[in-house]
């Protein structure tokens, strides 16, 4: 089995750096089986084809848009995750429309695919977190682990 774990977002911009500040986290707190890959994706595109290509799982963690107040988390899944990048956040959001799309393409989409994601607050120049989107770091790690519970994916060890 194939998992992936993919922080994406830019961290110059405020709230737009929860996925990877997330990411950032389980790495340094968890130990993982060698079938689960933990990518801190920042703001790359077509890069993540290649790494993308055939996974069984996938789970993106993001900062999005949903209208909802700031520090709301949404969860996507399979079909839903590309129909949300039609309304792009930010520019790291078409690199990845794109790679979804020409995975589809190529026959290499993932079984499955859930978004996890936090409605940021700011997108302001900033290093840093808005203390709503903060406030929601540990309940992502939370639901990635419990997406990688559904799958029979626990981590091997807790570092913390």
């Amino acid at each position: 089995m194939r998992v992936m774990i993919l922080g994406i977002g830019n961290m110059l911009m405020s709230d737009e750096g929860i996925g990877v500040r997330v990411v950032q986290e389980m790495e340094s707190r968890f130990r993982f089986s060698p079938d689960i890959e933990i990518v801190d994706g920042g703001t790359s595109g077509m890069e993540l084809l290649e790494p993308m290509m055939n996974l069984d799982h996938l789970i993106v963690v993001d900062a999005v848009r949903s209208g909802d107040p700031a520090g709301s988390l949404i969860r996507l899944e399979d079909d839903e995750v590309p129909a949300l990048f039609q309304t792009r956040l930010s520019p790291h959001q078409l690199g990845l429309s794109d790679v979804l799309a020409t995975l589809k393409l190529a026959g290499g989409f993932p079984q499955h695919l859930v978004l996890l994601g936090c409605e940021p607050e700011s997108l302001a120049t900033h290093m840093g977190l808005t203390p709503s989107v903060e406030a929601q770091v540990e309940p992502l790690i939370e639901a990635v682990l419990a997406e990688l519970a559904k799958i029979g994916q626990a981590p091997l060890s807790g570092l913390a």
